[in-house]
């Protein structure tokens, strides 16, 4: 049977093509839908909740490591617009996604400016 690592990277090649439904997962996998499904109720989780945390993952680096705008990354991700991503976003991460970039970019460039005045300090 496939590790949870295994379904995860199953399912963000699916992202990538557009199909991450339960089937292309178990197809990929080469196991039925059914014993997918077993496997990882077995497991604790479900293909939905393994493709909502995949979802978010991706979603989290794209609005922190790219410019690319909500829509883009919505689609991206499988969503069909991008008001249910931000509704999806905000109810897993209790933060709409573009106040989540906006602290994660200030919070970067406040580290890295910590790092130039420690940097700095230490000569």
């Amino acid at each position: 049977m496939p590790s949870a690592q295994a379904v995860r990277a199953v399912i963000v090649a699916s992202l990538r093509h557009g199909d991450a439904t339960l089937d292309s997962t178990a197809r990929a996998l080469k196991i039925s839908s059914r014993t997918l499904q077993r496997h990882l109720g077995r497991m604790g989780t479900s293909h939905s909740e393994m493709l909502a945390e995949v979802r978010l993952n991706i979603a989290c680096r794209l609005l922190v490591d790219s410019g690319k705008p909500l829509s883009e990354i919505a689609k991206f991700v499988g969503y069909s617009n991008p008001s249910s991503f931000s509704r999806t976003f905000l109810r897993l991460m209790k933060i709409k996604p573009i106040v989540y970039r906006q602290r994660q970019l200030s919070d970067g460039q406040s580290q890295t400016s910590h790092r130039k005045r420690s940097h700095a300090a230490g000569q």
